[in-house]
């Protein structure tokens, strides 16, 4: 059985939050938030990001990190514009951890140069200008490309007219 679990690292801002939370209750994805939190729970723009799919999500805050590897086993990889490898080169396990920091820093250096065999980045224009991409867009890339290889389980592929 697959498990898709996209883990937060002291995300900031709650549309990005919300936006995350949407993307996770639409694709069957576990949400994992890493306090502390730049903001509420029920921050209302967190709650219009995420529009009328909370019931859907399965949601999970930790404390802070240790709590949250105390909880989990992985497999983790780590998101970050420093890594060695591109998200879409790893072949993903059935159960896969995709962890993320937050906006303004991202992960912690230290966590990245422990992990560095399952650090991944989505690949950005070489020059420096743009430093990274908007994080729930960045959670939305690489969900998808883990559903896309395990062949989209549980997700219907066809649209249809109401």
């Amino acid at each position: 059985m697959h498990q898709l679990n996209i883990v937060l690292v002291e995300p900031e801002i709650a549309g990005n939050t919300g936006n995350i939370s949407r993307t996770c209750a639409a694709t069957g994805a576990r949400l994992h938030l890493i306090k502390p939190l730049g903001f509420e729970l029920d921050d209302k723009r967190m709650k219009r990001a995420g529009l009328d799919y909370w019931h859907l999500l399965d949601i999970t805050v930790y404390e802070n990190l240790e709590e949250f590897y105390a909880k989990n086993t992985g497999p983790y990889y780590y998101f970050t514009t420093k890594a060695p490898h591109v998200y879409a080169e790893v072949e993903y396990p059935e159960i896969a951890y995709l962890v993320f920091g937050k906006e303004t820093k991202g992960l912690p250096e230290d966590l990245i140069t422990q992990n560095l065999n399952t650090a991944v980045r989505l690949p950005m224009l070489d020059d420096d200008t743009a430093r990274s991409l908007n994080l729930s867009n960045a959670v939305a890339v690489a969900a998808y490309e883990v559903l896309r290889q395990w062949d989209w389980p549980s997700l219907r592929l066809g649209g249809k007219f109401k």
